[in-house]
């Protein structure tokens, strides 16, 4: 098992690229198996999460190659979907929960698919159910093999129709959109996901010959197409990786700037970070977080405790919760962190209290933070359990004073690319062991 050894206290000066959509490109890798031709995607982040999904692609007979540079090229001619029936593919797409999207693509184009049990994050119950009353509401049969554990999909007889989706769920859209682009007819999908993920999967489509009204709103509408070709596409910058960064800056009192962002893209990110007392400026498309010894987490504006909540897009995003969790403890002032989407992503934070963060676990959804300041973390030895949770005991141990270990850094290589690389660059001690 591999692990990072920090030496905190360390102060960071300098430029972030910062790495393409996770979310976006688990999607449009999806969508690829869509057309027979190539599809070329761009500004891809090299990180295990997608070179699983790649890897995947490439078991079933997919022409996958990695120029470099960000920039893959997959032409899914012939695939082999008796392979989905294996042991090696059950395992394979176990191991990461954006395979579950290799079903939408597959019933668009061959009108059958297999769904295993999906990996991903231990956050928590993660249910298909949206994914799968989708794939119903446009004629698909599902029937679950108890034998073998996995749910089998025939959409011989699928047609386009109106899905309302029980919830805005953004993998679940984005595997309805890519069966209703191959289906025939007109399909609506209402309580569509928006985040810019969704967006750009959508784009990438359109380009490929799908046709899709309303990208962007919550109302889809999709005429169902015979055929798809290939085209071009570039990532959105990570948003979380954005917040993540504007975290880090904030917890180890260090000027970053971020380059080539788009705005509108980010939604409310900055704007929550800005409430807790984070000054940040725009330089055209680049985004500096500014250095400063200390931050105030405020209140509202009747004088009560602030609270940060996740809500569905453009609300604030879920898996940021952890890293604004990680700011409030060197903050000056009290916030509390409500997590509506997952019971089980809060539990991490017994690691940050044994590092001398003042918490209070409410219930598996909330959690008090009581700000120690700068200089109220101390070093120790930690296991991350999922992404999120990893990078905002990398941020804290970035922060606090002394030595820390974290095991079990392949979560955070599933979102991050070159995440100790990267940040050493700018002044950090991480160390990989």
């Amino acid at each position: 098992m591999k692990k990072f050894r920090i030496i905190g206290g360390r102060q960071l000066k300098g430029e972030l690229r910062v790495q393409g959509a996770k979310n976006e490109a688990l999607q449009v890798i999806c969508a690829c198996a869509l057309t027979e031709d190539t599809v070329t995607l761009n500004n891809v982040p090299y990180i295990q999460d997608v070179k699983g999904l790649f890897d995947i692609l490439d078991y079933l007979g997919a022409d996958v190659n990695f120029p470099g540079q960000g920039v893959w090229k997959v032409a899914c001619k012939d695939l082999d979907l008796g392979l989905t029936d294996t042991d090696k593919y059950r395992k394979m797409s176990g191991s990461l929960r954006g395979s579950v999207m290799l079903a939408g693509s597959m019933l668009g184009r061959y009108k059958r698919a297999v769904i295993w049990q999906p990996g991903g994050d231990k956050i928590g119950r993660r249910r298909l159910d949206t994914h799968l009353l989708g794939f119903e509401a446009l004629g698909a049969k599902i029937e679950y093999d108890s034998l073998k554990g996995c749910w089998l999909l025939d959409g011989s007889a699928m047609h386009g129709s109106y899905v309302l989706l029980q919830e805005a769920s953004v993998t679940g859209t984005a595997n309805v959109v890519m069966a209703a682009v191959l289906t025939e007819g007109v399909t609506e999908i209402f309580n569509a996901a928006c985040e810019p993920y969704v967006v750009g999967l959508c784009r990438l489509l359109v380009n490929m010959g799908a046709k899709i009204e309303g990208i962007g709103s919550n109302l889809l509408r999709i005429e169902g197409v015979k055929t798809l070709h290939g085209a071009e596409h570039t990532m959105e910058a990570d948003m979380i990786e954005v917040g993540s960064f504007i975290g880090m800056a904030a917890m180890t009192s260090s000027v970053i700037m971020l380059k080539d962002l788009d705005k509108k893209s980010l939604g409310i990110i900055p704007s929550v970070f800005e409430g807790l007392g984070i000054k940040m400026s725009y330089a055209g498309k680049d985004l500096q977080i500014n250095g400063q010894g200390e931050y105030f987490l405020g209140s509202n504006l009747d004088g009560s405790m602030k609270v940060i909540s996740d809500a569905p897009w453009p609300g604030f995003s879920p898996d940021l919760l952890s890293i604004v969790l990680a700011v409030g403890l060197l903050g000056q002032g009290s916030i509390m962190i409500h997590q509506k989407m997952f019971e089980s992503r809060l539990y991490f934070t017994d690691k940050l209290i044994a590092m001398g963060g003042r918490i209070i676990l409410c219930d598996p959804h909330r959690a008090v933070v009581i700000g120690g300041g700068k200089g109220s973390l101390r070093g120790v030895n930690m296991t991350s359990p999922d992404i999120r949770a990893g990078i905002a005991m990398l941020l804290s141990a970035m922060s606090a004073k002394g030595v820390s270990e974290i095991s079990n850094i392949e979560q955070i290589e599933r979102g991050y690319e070159d995440i100790d690389v990267r940040l050493n660059a700018l002044g950090a001690d991480i160390e990989r062991i």
